[in-house]
């Protein structure tokens, strides 16, 4: 590995081209290129960036050393393969696949060519969440509630894997321990897959987790409440900001929930996200999401829809 890293992006729709925007402006990184199959586009966020654009995908393949996917989830099985067999560390958007046997195969790969594979489940970065990190043990109940206006955007996929893998993943860092029982709704109002579902979960250790998940709201809202012993935390990640209440302690004639300061930290989630890259493929940091934490996120997806599919009303 250089002391720079050549770095490229792979699909510069809404998301890709904040991603090359990230690479671009941070030092020990050279962005080499963009890849999009839509020339027009790429040559737009070239000529932004003063980068090559493609439209295929071998000059990449052959010049760059790390790269992020950002093309429609349908595409990533296939693309992320080529980059992981070139030998490149691959950061790829979330999910990690279409499927968990073809997450399985991307997690092998980079396995077996001792690459960093991430996947970008951007929340995990979020300061609000960030700041309340340290103070979570042991969550009992869980609540998050996902839901945007419709835009078009990530209609490929179901509901699930587009918005809900969201809190799959962030449930999934804070619960260890495995799904004791699940039960999932949905509804396909907009697109021939779910748009609006609804996910009850109990673990082996006691906690309850309830998701739901929308992309035919009126407004965006992405939020989390979650409850352990003596504490509870209120965190909205769109503004980001959190609340904490204690019980700890508390009694008499005191209020019995009190709210503490959450100091949250000024940050750009993206850019903190591109950096953790980075610094896992320099070895300068453990990976924080990889194949492992996206293969999990998308097998409990898995089980989410094909509930979903056996409830659903003839």
């Amino acid at each position: 590995m250089t002391e720079t890293i050549r770095a490229a992006v792979i699909g510069v729709g809404h998301l890709g081209r904040y991603h090359a925007q990230k690479y671009a402006a941070l030092p020990g990184c050279e962005l080499i290129g963009v890849v999009d199959s839509d020339k027009e586009r790429a040559e737009s966020v070239g000529a932004e960036l003063n980068v090559p654009a493609y439209t295929a995908l071998e000059p990449i393949l052959r010049h760059a050393e790390a790269v992020s996917i950002a093309t429609p989830t349908q595409l990533h099985f296939a693309v992320g393969k080529a980059c992981l067999e070139a030998g490149m560390h691959v950061l790829i958007e979330k999910p990690l696949a279409a499927t968990p046997e073809q997450g399985e195969t991307l997690t092998s790969l980079a396995s077996r060519h001792e690459r960093i594979l991430q996947v970008g489940y951007l929340e995990r970065f979020n300061p609000a969440f960030l700041a309340c990190l340290p103070r979570i043990e042991a969550p009992r109940f869980i609540e998050t509630l996902r839901i945007s206006p419709y835009v078009g955007r990530g209609v490929d996929v179901d509901v699930v894997l587009d918005l809900m893998s969201h809190d799959l993943d962030l449930v999934g860092s804070l619960v260890d321990s495995p799904i004791r029982t699940l039960h999932a709704v949905g509804l396909s109002l907009m697109t021939s897959s779910t748009d609006l579902a609804h996910v009850h979960m109990v673990f082996q250790n006691g906690c309850v987790a309830n998701l739901t998940a929308s992309r035919i709201s009126a407004k965006a809202e992405r939020k989390m409440r979650l409850f352990q012993k003596n504490r509870y935390f209120s965190i909205d990640f769109s503004t980001p900001t959190a609340r904490e209440f204690t019980t700890e302690g508390r009694g008499g004639s005191e209020s019995p929930v009190v709210e503490e300061p959450v100091q949250i930290q000024p940050g750009d989630a993206l850019l903190a996200e591109i950096e953790a890259f980075l610094a896992a493929v320099r070895g300068e940091a453990p990976l924080i999401v990889g194949g492992k934490e996206g293969l999990r996120a998308m097998s409990v997806a898995a089980r989410v829809m094909e509930d979903i599919a056996r409830n659903a009303q003839p």
